[in-house]
């Protein structure tokens, strides 16, 4: 298993970054796909047509979110928490995602740079 953490700037305020990640009819805007999402921690979550699927942790509103990205039957399981910080161009948003299995770090980091965050980023440019 392996751990990725990375800070990302979004130029946008955390209370609007926020918004986009937890809200279907937004994520559906930046990411060009229907997603199942909810605030409501314990809930199932479903983005880029299953591609990643998982379930909700906690929830702070413009600051903090955690989920649990399903990787088959694995154990321990695999948590990504995303905090949102005020900064001078918007949002530093910090990125830490644990335990992803070895046969798919690659591909899991290249997706967070290459498509989730820039998708964000594009977004609000």
């Amino acid at each position: 298993m392996k751990d990725y953490k990375h800070h990302y700037i979004i130029p946008a305020p955390p209370e609007e970054v926020y918004r986009a990640l937890v809200n279907p009819a937004t994520i559906r805007l930046w990411s060009g796909e229907e997603a199942v999402m909810s605030e409501e921690p314990g809930s199932e979550f479903s983005l880029w047509e299953d591609s990643i699927s998982g379930r909700n942790l906690a929830f702070e509103a413009s600051h903090k979110i955690v989920q649990e990205w399903y990787f088959g039957d694995q154990e321990p399981a695999s948590i990504v928490t995303l905090l949102l910080h005020p900064h001078k161009k918007g949002t530093s948003l910090e990125l830490r995602h644990t335990n992803i299995p070895e046969e798919d770090y690659t591909d899991i980091v290249e997706g967070w740079n290459d498509v989730y965050m820039a998708s964000l980023q594009d977004f609000y440019a």
